[in-house]
């Protein structure tokens, strides 16, 4: 059986962000665009796939949820850089983007507040038993993220760090 693994040509497991994936609002002046993802290794009966990256050290008491994708195709092994603009015109048919903590249906990228302790992001893809997540194009991404891990197969992650 072959490891359902997550990696990204333009962010290592375990490194510092470059700062071109920062925000680009909030005092944060980053171009703002997701990097590329690439995953094998699903499970057998992979029905579609999630994606998300979150910080769980930002300074709200839950977390932040900088970009949750789902309803990718069971043929999807990758994001392309900037799949998540706005709009999805780079994310493969039938994907939708859920809302970020931005309050945007599209990637939102790391601004962590200056001078704190370098922030954890944690990239996942998860392998669903399902071909569409049942939540509205509005739900959040706590609701999403519900959903997504009740229909779990097997997911993979990476974390890398970034601070200002």
């Amino acid at each position: 059986m072959t490891a359902f693994t997550l990696t990204s040509p333009d962010i290592a497991a375990g490194s510092s962000i470059d700062p071109s994936f920062e925000f680009d609002s909030f005092g944060c002046t980053g171009k703002n665009q997701s990097p590329v993802l690439r995953w094998s290794g699903a499970p057998v009966g992979t029905k579609s796939f999630a994606v998300h990256v979150y910080d769980p050290d930002a300074p709200t008491g839950s977390g932040f949820w900088h970009w949750y994708v789902i309803d990718l195709p069971p043929t999807a092994t990758e994001l392309p850089a900037n799949a998540g603009a706005q709009g999805g015109a780079h994310l493969p048919q039938g994907a939708r983007q859920i809302r970020n903590d931005y309050g945007s249906y599209a990637w939102g990228g790391m601004c962590p507040p200056p001078g704190d302790k370098p922030h954890r992001y944690i990239f996942t893809v998860h392998a669903l038993s399902v071909a569409r997540i049942d939540v509205p194009d509005d739900a959040p991404a706590a609701l999403t993220g519900f959903m997504v891990n009740a229909n779990t197969l097997a997911k993979a992650s990476f974390t890398a760090t970034y601070g200002r």
